[in-house]
């Protein structure tokens, strides 16, 4: 079968990134272009690919092609109720504005002023959530 133009673009692309990774010297890629560009059919493009990685055709590959990633869940579901408690997780939220504070009040006392109390910027994913869970705690009593 007969090779078009974009067959032939596409060893030859192949070939300029195998040279860009060093897969390739100059002379070698030189030489597979010129083969690429004045190939007629697909048999005179087979072989100018097949010992470079990556080029070689899914189906005659050796590696498997790697699944696609699972779907993560949305960030909303990250604040939903505990299944065991029935109260909204927040503690992890606090437990991180807490450890801040520790950090800043250490570094405070150890440098012998108080520095701007910037662990109140961790406090406001607490606050949300704790405002979430009065809200749906209101809801449910309804």
């Amino acid at each position: 079968m007969r090779a078009g133009d974009s067959d032939r673009q596409r060893v030859a692309d192949q070939l300029k990134s195998a040279l860009d990774e060093g897969r390739l010297d100059l002379n070698e890629y030189d030489e597979r272009v010129q083969r690429a560009y004045n190939a007629r059919t697909y048999g005179d493009l087979d072989g100018l690919l097949d010992d470079l990685p990556g080029t070689v055709p899914e189906q005659h590959a050796q590696m498997q092609q790697h699944a696609p990633p699972q779907p993560v869940a949305p960030p909303q579901q990250a604040w939903k109720k505990d299944s065991h408690t029935g109260r909204h997780t927040f503690g992890s939220a606090l437990t991180a504005f807490l450890v801040c504070t520790v950090i800043w009040a250490i570094s405070s006392f150890s440098s012998g002023h108080a520095y701007y109390f910037w662990p109140a910027w961790v406090l406001i994913p607490v606050v949300i959530t704790a405002v979430g869970a009065l809200t749906d705690r209101r809801r449910n009593d309804r």
